[in-house]
């Protein structure tokens, strides 16, 4: 028995649907501009679509299938014979079919979606995301006879960026850099020991993500997690808000009320920017840390504290130290274990993962499909100065979502102050071959200086390179061999 045909574009009773030319004697057609084509016929268009690695169907305007290539049978596992004639949704399973159907869209409105990501059910049951595109099917005299979609499978992508996210990302902080494997690889004994942590570093490098993941990685954390800013508090509440108080304490305590530290009972107690602290609530704090105990105000019965403290500040407490802004004795409680977060710019290679991570982030929250951004746009990000760290590159990647109505954000969707940043930077940005082979280029080295422990000889071995080249090139990209050395 002969195999069906995979390609029906209508059927014999309408030969010419989905093509734009119609056939005239001699072997020609003429287009309704008066233009003489070749004609295409049947096999001519079957070896066509057969050949293109994406899916490509078409159907009639019932959305009942009219044509089916072979990519579409490998992606959906459905073969042609059996999804001729029947309606797409009962082939794909898309999860937009029901609601958001993009054949529909394009049918009533006539307007072509390019790169929508959705995800189809294959004949196995099993998910797989794709990227579409679709299109009116119309002949030379605008009759409209249905819509193609061609899609693609973003299967091995997909895979790829979880291998990347898992990788790269821990307890949703995101970053290659050798500085912050290091963090990664003694955060959860730091979790564990449930002993009080400081965390140091920057406005906007990620301190709370730090605070938070010490949290979620220790034995308390199915218990609450509070967070006090010291800095948003005023001196005189900060005790009652700090350690409650009792019915009766002052004029309209009418009632107990409970303190943040009963309320992170069991838990974790996160005082963000403790370097604002109050001098007179320091000594009561080192008791907590000291006897783990305090009193609420009006109360003459100590309770016990069940919580553990974690720290965060963007100042050098030890300067506050010597200063007499801050207690010797608090600072040494608070920093029995001290994390120290590295700005942006000690970590320029997390750029690229953090700028993918936070695409994904907003893609998630607004429905919108971009795919990525530019090169000279990723190039840009790379060499300008961030003073605001992570919080500032998020915050550009927000802004250029908003502004974005393509697949990828271009110079033009970057806030004015990083586009005015481009002159002042030295030399122009490059294409995006050049940008690519670069980044390659820094990455390999980055990669085989933290294998090869920041030894030079045997990274310049292992590349192929002579030292002098090597050193050239890392002066260039400005990496620094004392980062990967092993301590």
């Amino acid at each position: 028995m002969k195999r069906p045909s995979k390609v029906n574009l209508g059927g014999p009773a309408q030969p010419n649907r989905g093509t734009c030319w119609t056939p005239q004697p001699g072997g020609e057609a003429t287009s309704s501009g008066g233009l003489v084509k070749p004609t295409y016929d049947k096999q001519f268009l079957e070896t066509i679509l057969s050949s293109i690695a994406d899916g490509v169907f078409t159907v009639d305007q019932d959305w009942r299938i009219t044509s089916f290539n072979r990519a579409a049978e490998r992606i959906t596992g459905v073969p042609a014979e059996s999804a001729l004639g029947r309606r797409c949704s009962e082939v794909f399973h898309a999860d937009i079919c029901e609601r958001e159907c993009a054949l529909k869209h394009t049918l009533e409105t006539g307007q072509e979606l390019i790169d929508r990501r959705a995800t189809i059910l294959n004949r196995h049951g099993r998910s797989t995301p794709i990227s579409l595109s679709t299109a009116l099917l119309k002949d030379s005299d605008g009759t409209l006879h249905g819509a193609v979609e061609t899609f693609r499978d973003l299967s091995a992508i997909e895979q790829l960026r979880r291998e990347i996210h898992d990788k790269y990302t821990f307890e949703d902080i995101v970053g290659r850099s050798h500085a912050l494997q290091k963090i990664f690889a003694i955060l959860p004994d730091i979790a564990e020991s449930d002993a009080t942590v400081l965390v140091e570093g920057p406005s906007g490098s990620g301190k709370e993500l730090m605070a938070r993941a010490v949290h979620n990685l220790s034995t308390r954390r199915k218990q609450p997690y509070v967070v006090v800013n010291c800095g948003t508090l005023p001196p005189n509440l900060f005790e009652s808000e700090l350690f409650g108080y009792s019915q009766g304490a002052f004029t309209d305590a009418k009632r107990d009320k409970p303190g943040r530290i009963e309320l992170a009972e069991g838990g974790t107690l996160m005082l963000d920017e403790v370097s604002e602290l109050p001098l007179s609530t320091q000594v009561k704090l080192l008791r907590v840390l000291q006897e783990r105990e305090y009193e609420p105000l009006g109360s003459v019965k100590p309770r016990k504290a069940n919580v553990r403290i974690v720290a965060a500040t963007n100042q050098n407490l030890l300067s506050m130290v010597s200063q007499g802004r801050f207690r010797d004795d608090l600072y040494f409680r608070l920093g029995v274990v001290r994390i120290s977060v590295p700005t942006l710019a000690e970590r320029r290679e997390d750029i690229p993962y953090l700028v993918e991570h936070f695409i994904q982030r907003f893609i998630a929250k607004r429905g919108k499909t971009i795919s990525g951004v530019t090169p000279a746009v990723m190039e840009t990000l790379m060499r300008c100065d961030l003073p605001g760290n992570v919080r500032q590159l998020e915050n550009i990647i927000e802004y250029a979502f908003v502004l974005c109505h393509n697949s990828m954000i271009d110079l033009r969707h970057l806030p004015e102050e990083i586009q005015g940043l481009v002159p002042a930077m030295g030399a122009p940005v490059r294409g995006a071959a050049d940008s690519k082979l670069k980044w390659a280029e820094a990455e390999a080295i980055r990669s085989t200086l933290a294998r090869e422990g920041g030894a030079l000889g045997k990274t310049a071995r292992e590349l192929g390179i002579s030292r002098t080249t090597l050193w050239r090139k890392m002066k260039r990209f400005g990496i620094s061999a004392d980062e990967y050395r092993q301590q």
